[in-house]
């Protein structure tokens, strides 16, 4: 495929943008390669005589008018740039669809790997992954700890009642996609419900914070977090919980499409022992944990079944999504077994 002719991206119109708009950022030919797409949004490197970007933009197609939102990682992106939470440089937001048919925005390369895999994470020896992942940690509680107001996103989003929107908005996405009676499922929507906790903080929220969000450099230290689409002002927990998730329960099913890189085999640490790490760097009460995990699985849930959902319908792409809907039922058991430690303490 020429690379003028990248879905997504006519480097010829991006760069008479850039001669325009800002002039001097690029030096000779652009040349780009698609890193990332078709699902989600689509990522490119792209490169000159003296730089390396990153340019991400929305899905090709109709998407819904809150979903993919450029500016919206932008801005954090910006707001975080000079934390102790490790974000790439941006350079430029462009909102207007004429020049790429999207919003996109233009970020710096971070060398560094991702570990989707096992095999990615087959080489790193268990003190490397050990190293790793209280990095990690640190990383999600540094982000927990900054104040909102502090770096400009203090009207980001309405904090209060957070939880309860979350598990709202959740209940309905499961009902768009409902095609089959689940075994629990009733059962663990009513316990979710009713069992929603006060959260003890308001923070900012990554939204899908895991190990293969972030590239980590050759020393092991996290270099940069990315993927901020979802990120919220709202309960820090979520963000913990959700991770839970990634690191233990859904890796505990086989061929799962995410958190593949993380197994004790490969030398990990249990996320009890991390979460531990957590609670002494942010000082909250993890006894509500269960709950924020439990809900994070569901959401995990929902999110396979509308996969399946629409696997069964014919309208996937691709290969990989038969065994999508047999997760379902193990993750709602999953949750269900989890609400149970709740009520244990």
């Amino acid at each position: 495929m020429s690379e003028q002719r990248l879905p997504g991206l006519d480097l010829e119109l991006l760069r008479a943008y850039l001669d325009r708009d800002h002039p001097g950022l690029a030096a000779g030919p652009l040349r780009a390669e698609l890193i990332a797409g078709g699902k989600s949004n689509l990522t490119y490197t792209l490169r000159d005589d003296r730089h390396r970007w990153v340019l991400r933009r929305p899905p090709l197609g109709h998407v819904l008018a809150t979903a993919h939102d450029m500016s919206r990682e932008y801005r954090v992106i910006s707001a975080l740039t000079g934390t102790a939470v490790p974000v790439p440089g941006v350079h430029l937001l462009c909102t207007d669809a004429e020049v790429l048919g999207a919003p996109f925005y233009l970020m710096d390369e971070v060398p560094g790997t991702v570990y989707r895999s096992a095999e990615d994470a087959a080489g790193l020896g268990r003190d490397r992954a050990r190293a790793v992942s209280f990095r990690l940690m640190d990383v999600l509680a540094e982000l927990h700890s900054i104040d909102p107001a502090s770096v400009g996103l203090d009207g980001f989003g309405r904090p209060e009642g957070y939880l309860q929107r979350q598990v709202s908005r959740w209940l309905r996405q499961f009902e768009a996609s409902r095609s089959r009676d689940i075994p629990g499922m009733d059962e663990l929507q009513r316990r979710l419900e009713q069992g929603i906790p006060a959260s003890q903080r308001s923070t900012i929220v990554h939204g899908d914070y895991r190990l293969d969000n972030t590239i980590v450099s050759a020393d092991d230290t996290i270099a940069g977090v990315l993927d901020w689409e979802m990120a919220a002002l709202g309960d820090p927990l979520a963000d913990l919980g959700l991770m839970k998730v990634y690191w233990e329960i859904a890796a505990g099913i086989p061929g799962n499409p995410v958190a593949q890189a993380v197994s004790p085999a490969a030398g990990f640490p249990g996320m009890d022992e991390l979460a531990g790490h957590y609670a002494g760097r942010t000082g909250l009460d993890l006894t509500p944990l269960p709950w924020y995990t439990a809900f994070a699985a569901y959401k995990l849930a929902v999110i396979s079944e509308g996969i399946h959902f629409r696997y069964i319908q014919g309208k996937t792409v691709g290969e990989g999504f038969s065994h999508i809907g047999g997760m379902v039922p193990l993750l709602v058991t999953a949750a269900l077994e989890t609400l149970l430690t709740l009520e244990a303490h």
